[in-house]
């Protein structure tokens, strides 16, 4: 009897040991199901309890990354991008915005000494509690996220790109470690990624960043978010170093009114005219010539044609998004691209250090964002006739035909992931690279 139990015996502790395994095992995997679905809340330092559980609620279709093969994000990225759903601020003191509202978006980097000014001159423009004020972020700089986390003079949202290259310290769209850099000598850079502009320069992150911000921004206030998504009418787009006078909004209020009797050829209005240096010509009458990059605004069948030409502003070897619109998005067109604007001007460039001062240890542009812009009678009230003539500047000085564009935008990738933010909220991508 004793020889035939010792069997059985085996038998049962070895079930029991299999049982065992069988049991460890499904916890293990359960554990890894519960970690994988609360992987993406376990990034976000901020408060989050106003965020949808959705990652991409809030906005229009959002193709996954490896659909679209965008860049693997850091934690920062993806900490961002989860900012981007909050709420509009200052909602209890703003609850409703105004039926004809024109949206402000304000888009920035990192010169808080610039950001400053911007938003005191926005505090004193007549009817700017009417309307939202969207300011889109080029990195994180906790500076200037302070700044506009105290604005209270209007509903505010904020967004931040979470592709931005400063927010990737070791990989692309930052510098990877494998990245060819500085001029581009055939012998000397075969084992390195990247490919030169045309000029034989390698990609720098701080330039290709200006390009990548405007682009991915234009998208997503035009496709993606929820609180602008559906507009059809203008959006007014203006930078960290330009200075609003109190009369802009109700200014660009009546230009976009009357931009369809007085100028149905116009595809936009501006706040100031192309030439930075001027303050206008002080004569009674309207002016339309070509878009400048100061206070402008179009809608949305100007932008559907902008996102038609995304092939041409992604391949382009330009760094610069303005002269890249100018050379060869607009001349596609067709038809000469002008914009409506007053006599006087409504909003002032007043920067000093741009992207190539002040960047780099050693190299400091000494510039504290004080400056002392006269503010006039003329400039607190609307100081345009909807009476006036249209006086239309033509022939005016532009990028010629065979104009090829200052480099700094050779790099494959960089075009790839322009490309991508032009498919990012469409179901069905209407670019190519064919």
């Amino acid at each position: 009897m004793a020889i035939n139990q010792k069997p059985r015996l085996k038998d049962s502790a070895l079930r029991r040991f299999k049982l065992v395994i069988l049991v460890t095992l499904l916890g293990f995997l359960l554990f890894m199901i519960l970690m994988e679905t609360n992987l993406f809340q376990n990034f976000a330092p901020w408060s989050s309890d106003n965020i949808r559980e959705d990652p991409y609620a809030g906005f229009g279709r959002f193709d996954s990354n490896d659909e679209l093969k965008l860049p693997k994000q850091t934690e920062l990225s993806i900490r961002l991008e989860k900012r981007n759903r909050l709420p509009l601020r200052n909602l209890d003191l703003y609850p409703n915005l105004a039926k004809d509202h024109i949206p402000i978006l304000l888009y920035v980097h990192n010169r808080p000494q610039y950001l400053r000014v911007v938003i005191d001159s926005l505090s004193k423009v007549t009817g700017i509690s009417e309307t939202l004020l969207i300011v889109s972020h080029d990195g994180y700089f906790e500076e200037m996220d302070k700044l506009v986390q105290n604005i209270r003079f209007c509903s505010v949202k904020q967004i931040f790109a979470p592709y931005s290259p400063h927010l990737f310290p070791d990989s692309f769209p930052g510098v990877s470690p494998t990245d060819c850099i500085g001029k581009h000598y055939p012998m000397l850079t075969t084992n390195c990624r990247g490919n030169p502009d045309q000029y034989g320069n390698h990609r720098l992150p701080k330039i290709v960043s200006l390009k990548h911000h405007w682009w991915w921004m234009m998208n997503t206030v035009w496709d993606g978010l929820e609180e602008t998504r559906g507009l059809s009418g203008h959006i007014l787009f203006i930078e960290e170093d330009h200075f609003i006078l109190p009369n802009a909004y109700r200014n660009l209020q009546l230009l976009v009114s009357l931009k369809p009797k007085k100028c149905p050829e116009c595809y936009s209005v501006n706040l100031a005219p192309s030439d930075v240096k001027s303050r206008g010509e002080g004569n009674n009458f309207l002016v339309a010539e070509r878009m400048g990059n100061i206070g402008y605004a179009f809608n949305r069948s100007v932008w559907k044609k902008i996102h038609k030409k995304a092939k041409e502003f992604c391949f382009f070897d330009e760094y610069n998004w303005d002269i890249t619109m100018w050379a060869t998005v607009f001349p596609s067109f067709g038809s000469p691209v002008y914009s409506l604007r007053g006599p006087w001007t409504s909003a002032i460039h007043f920067g000093k250090c741009g992207l190539h001062q002040g960047q780099d240890e050693g190299d400091v542009c000494i510039d504290n964002g004080l400056l002392n812009i006269d503010v006039k009678d003329i400039d607190k009230v609307v100081n345009i006739n909807s009476e006036w003539p249209v006086e239309v500047f033509r022939g005016q000085p532009g990028y010629g035909v065979g104009f090829r564009g200052w480099g700094g935008w050779g790099d494959e990738r960089d075009r790839q992931l322009c490309l991508n933010f032009a498919q990012m909220y469409r179901s069905t991508p209407n670019v190519s690279r064919s």
